[in-house]
């Protein structure tokens, strides 16, 4: 395609080409349907294969089993700051949460409108690194200790997955498949679509399927976990385009070599 642009926005971020030229190939008529994807009925066969074949790469490519489970919410990860908490920080119970930047402390000021939230490290006022392990200072019974993997605004990064006694919540929304993690130490991980996955709209959840049991049952229905989980994230409409673009990304990186491949583009990059 010529005069396509560099695009250095945070997101809605650049996709790649090939996944654009297969949407526009099929936006008119899916697969034969005879209509188009955003018109197809999220309760439509076509488009429940959709939704299972998504979690499915997803786990595939982050070497996930079935003691995941794979969500598609909305409200992105400003939604996720307050669904955190509301789902697992329980009364008597604190969490703790690692300042690293601007969005750590939104999801830090959030949790501390429903219950006790800590602070275990942090680097403010001007963000410029990540704390060492030795500086970690969880408490021993925390309900979860939260992270933001990736400092978009001040360009940092963890690289390195700290030990927690407790359930590891991370917002992977600026780095998460971008080279390979060990998901198996994270009992949660969201991030919004938009920078990473593909467009805005959807917001990714994996969470471990043992903390579904642990999340109380007065919640509204669309603030719970379990209520994506028991009806495959179909309980209401969900944003059936935007998984549906997410699932051509997921197919585009597994054809590039996966996250190895993912992570060795990306260091070129950088």
């Amino acid at each position: 395609m010529e005069n396509r642009v560099y695009n250095f926005n945070p997101g809605p971020a650049t996709l790649p080409l090939t996944v654009l030229q297969q949407a526009q190939s099929e936006l008119l008529n899916y697969q034969g349907t005879g209509m188009s994807i955003l018109e197809t009925s999220h309760r439509a066969k076509e488009f429940e294969e959709i939704i299972i074949d998504t979690e499915a790469l997803f786990k595939e490519i982050t070497g996930l089993g079935d003691d995941y489970r794979v969500l598609f919410c909305q409200g992105g990860a400003s939604q996720q700051f307050a669904m955190v908490p509301l789902n697992f920080l329980q009364s008597g119970k604190s969490a703790d949460y690692v300042l690293t930047g601007s969005f750590a402390k939104k999801a830090y000021q959030e949790a501390q409108k429903i219950g006790a939230a800590g602070i275990a490290a942090n680097t403010a006022p001007d963000y410029r690194r990540i704390p060492k392990p030795e500086e970690l200072n969880f408490n021993s019974d925390a309900a979860y200790v939260h992270i933001t993997t990736n400092n978009t605004i001040y360009g940092t990064e963890w690289h390195y997955v700290p030990e927690t006694d407790a359930p590891l919540v991370a917002d992977m929304s600026s780095d998460i498949l971008s080279r390979p993690w060990d998901y198996q130490k994270f009992g949660l991980v969201y991030a919004g679509a938009q920078k990473n996955l593909g467009p805005a709209g959807v917001t990714l959840v994996l969470i471990r399927q043992d903390l579904l049991t642990e999340i109380p049952d007065n919640l509204p229905a669309m603030f719970n976990y379990a209520t994506f989980a028991g009806n495959n994230s179909m309980y209401n409409t969900p944003p059936t385009f935007s998984i549906y673009l997410l699932r051509l990304v997921l197919r585009w990186i597994q054809e590039q070599g996966g996250l190895t491949a993912m992570g060795r583009q990306n260091q070129e990059k950088a």
